[in-house]
């Protein structure tokens, strides 16, 4: 049974040996424990302090790609590398290395294939209200719409077994962690989560420009999520509004001209017409969706397919995971060189 931890970064050479040195090295019912860095474009020597101080795995991009592109390429290279079990840790020391075997039990018990690091967060200082709020919010949708009972849906604390990391995609560039959880429910993945603890940070957040931003990605993401994973419910509530609006229009030119008003009141009852078309419209588009939504789950069925013949072969050939390559980037070895570096 292996173990790979995978650390998405972007400039920690400051911060990335406090959060390796954190790392457990020994995991009871784990044979082997091993690291995987993943470099996101960074301007500072990430890669280079990664690799001075052992790790086993380092996946460098040439250039910024975000938090969710980096999550899906660890991934990749840890399967690649033969892992049996994924735990996700963020690069600001945030979450406490030490609770991993908490993480990880229920998928060495076999009650679960994806577990969530659910924090405290009403009693972390740093977060604010807004932020509080939000993951609220967030986590709420997501239960929601994917028929899980996560309790911090925004961790990005998590493990995963190596079937339900085989069956994940994300679609979006900002961040993965709604987006999987979602998938994991829909897919009959079982998803838990376990109470974990936090520590003080060592840095600002990177995804938090500030509040208005975060608000306004977060509310983005969420229904970009509807959209994509639940598409009749989406359209449906979303042409229910005109539609519902549109009525109470004709209802009004109804009473108005069983009244013998003076005047005709016309406009509104044009504006009635425009509203139901509208919504009808919408439901529409929300079988169309669905349809599609069939097709996608057929074509991620394919894919399972390959990931599960071709294990070592699909990492994306920009973002090589021979920790012994030059720290620069480079052209893309091939599939042999590829599976050489791992036995190596």
């Amino acid at each position: 049974m292996k173990l790979i931890i995978q650390i998405p970064c972007y400039n920690e050479e400051a911060s990335l040996e406090v959060v390796l040195a954190d790392l457990p090295r020994q995991v009871a019912g784990v044979d082997s424990i091993e690291r995987l860095v993943i470099d996101d474009g960074s301007g500072d020597d990430t890669a280079a302090r990664a690799e001075a101080l052992g790790v086993e795995h380092i996946v460098r991009f040439p250039s910024h790609r975000g938090l969710a592109r980096a999550f899906m390429a660890g991934l990749e290279a840890a399967l690649a590398a033969g892992a049996d079990i994924i735990v996700n840790l963020d690069a600001d020391n945030q979450y406490c290395a030490g609770d991993i075997p908490k993480l990880i039990q229920p998928i060495l018990d076999g009650r679960a294939e994806m577990v969530i690091g659910s924090r405290p967060i009403g009693e972390t200082s740093h977060f604010s209200p807004v932020k509080k709020l939000l993951q609220r919010v967030g986590s709420r949708v997501v239960r929601w719409a994917s028929g899980t009972a996560v309790a911090d849906a925004p961790s990005g604390f998590r493990a995963l077994s190596r079937n339900a990391a085989l069956r994940m995609n994300v679609f979006g560039d900002y961040t993965y962690t709604l987006e999987t959880i979602i998938q994991a429910g829909r897919r009959g993945i079982t998803v838990v989560s376990v109470p974990i603890h936090t520590n003080a940070p060592l840095r600002p957040s990177r995804l938090i420009h500030s509040t208005l931003s975060y608000v306004i990605r977060s509310v983005v993401t969420i229904l970009r999520i509807f959209m994509v994973y639940c598409p009749l419910r989406f359209f449906l509530l979303a042409g229910a509004i005109p539609l519902a609006a549109g009525f109470l229009l004709v209802i009004r030119w109804l009473v108005f001209f069983w009244g013998a008003g003076p005047a005709s009141h016309i406009p509104s009852l044009v504006l009635a017409a425009i509203l139901i078309s509208s919504g009808f419209q919408l439901w529409v588009l929300g079988l169309v969706a669905e349809l599609l939504a069939v097709n996608r789950t057929l074509l991620e069925d394919i894919q399972l397919k390959i990931r599960r013949a071709e294990p070592t072969r699909y990492a994306t050939p920009s973002e090589p995971i021979n920790t012994k390559a030059p720290l620069t980037p480079t052209l893309s070895p091939s599939a042999g060189e590829r599976e050489k570096s791992l036995r190596a």
